[in-house]
């Protein structure tokens, strides 16, 4: 009963943020109009002052979801370069976008048994971190290091196409048990290498894989690479580019 009403007040504040993120192309009477409610109301809603029933908040997710493209919102401030890189300081420091970023894999994933949220450093880490509290669960991090004071690690090493060079993930031992159920995390895959390394470390430990969630896919030469476990396990991916 809790832990149900802990959830229920997690996606009451949800609404806070997307109507941030409305405002950005509505004004306050235009947001009244669709959601039927008054400016004052809205205001306070937004500031965080009042937070609506769960019952209302369900009615205006809803509705906030038809006038409002997450997606291409967040799709229109990931810039990129010359070289073909981009910012993904929306999907690293804007906690707006990374608050929406988390509440999309909690919905995504509803009902689904996920014990360990899984990521590698550094770049997941934030949106991870937000799901892994929404969730009320622990969060492992795979570093590139095996750190001083732990003895035992999952090791899972591989070849980055394109490079001479081997690396390595480690995540403790003890992190990852043959009961947990673990959503892996990645914030962008181009190849998924890094998705396939985190497959195999919990994998190697014989749990189970609850789901994957991308924040941001480019080009396609992952669709292929990832192919078996795309098929196998549900893959969420929040933008392709």
């Amino acid at each position: 009963m809790a832990e149900t009403r802990v959830r229920e007040l997690k996606y009451r504040m949800m609404i806070t943020d997307l109507l941030k993120v409305a405002s950005e192309n509505h004004t306050y009477q235009e947001l009244s109009d669709v959601l039927g409610l008054s400016p004052p109301i809205l205001s306070r809603y937004m500031r965080g002052h009042v937070l609506p029933s769960y019952s209302r908040a369900q009615g205006l997710y809803e509705k906030l979801s038809e006038i409002t493209d997450i997606k291409g919102a967040l799709k229109e401030r990931i810039m990129f370069d010359d070289e073909g890189y981009f910012d993904n300081t929306p999907l690293t420091s804007e906690i707006t976008w990374l608050k929406i970023m988390s509440n999309y894999a909690m919905e995504k994933f509803a009902g689904r048994r996920v014990t360990k949220v899984l990521t590698a450093a550094i770049d997941g880490i934030p949106c991870s971190t937000l799901v892994a509290n929404l969730l009320d669960i622990d969060l492992l991090i795979a570093k590139p290091n095996k750190e001083v004071g732990i003895n035992d690690f999952i090791e899972e090493t591989y070849i980055p196409r394109g490079s001479a060079m081997r690396k390595s993930l480690y995540v403790p031992k003890a992190g990852i048990r043959k009961k947990d159920s673990v959503l892996i995390i990645d914030d962008v895959v181009r190849s998924g290498e890094t998705v396939q390394a985190l497959v195999e470390l919990v994998r190697n430990q014989r749990a189970d894989i609850a789901g994957i969630y991308v924040l941001v896919t480019v080009g396609d030469e992952w669709k292929e690479y990832l192919s078996n476990i795309i098929s196998k396990y549900s893959f969420e991916v929040l933008i392709e580019i």
